[in-house]
């Protein structure tokens, strides 16, 4: 058993459909069994799904089934690492066209309200280069940007033009 695991707050029965999709985008992901509430809850009954555990990214959650009280906000982000174009695309993609929504600099939002940052590591690089003049135009192409295009981060890091 972990020492720590995030849990994370659905409304009724969303839960298990979140753990679901998370796995099915995700590599090193699973969504392991239901637990069943022993005895009624508010908004619940028992025998109902209360949390289902699951794994996305080889990190551990539990998804509760506990109603509108709680809702996501920004405060908390999935900053997910990519290596290319194609693994960004394939991540961001499968977020927004499925309930989701944009936003800026790499983040957007998944149709139950968590934030997610797709954040390719050309991006990491070049705001972190020794270069402040580098960095300076990564972050400045960065700030025009909602997916992260790593051709245009990697142009304004050379300090290549770049079209806005």
């Amino acid at each position: 058993m972990n020492k720590i695991t995030t849990c994370l707050w659905f409304d009724h029965g969303k839960a298990r459909e979140a753990a679901e999709f998370y796995a099915a985008i995700f590599p090193d992901s699973r969504v392991g069994s239901p637990h069943k509430a022993a005895s009624d809850f508010p908004g619940g009954k028992q025998g109902d799904e209360l949390t289902v555990e699951f794994t996305l990214l080889g990190q551990s959650f539990v998804g509760l089934n506990g109603g509108p009280i709680f809702t996501p906000n920004e405060a908390v982000s999935f900053q997910v690492f990519t290596d290319d174009q194609e693994e960004t695309d394939r991540y961001w993609n499968a977020i927004v066209d499925n309930g989701g929504a944009e936003s800026a600099c790499g983040w957007c939002k998944d149709r139950w309200g968590f934030s997610w940052q797709i954040v390719p590591r050309a991006l990491m690089a070049g705001m972190s280069d020794p270069d402040r003049a580098a960095a300076k135009r990564v972050m400045d192409a960065m700030m025009q940007m909602k997916k992260i295009d790593i051709a245009t981060i990697e142009r304004a890091r050379a300090g290549e033009q770049i079209d806005a």
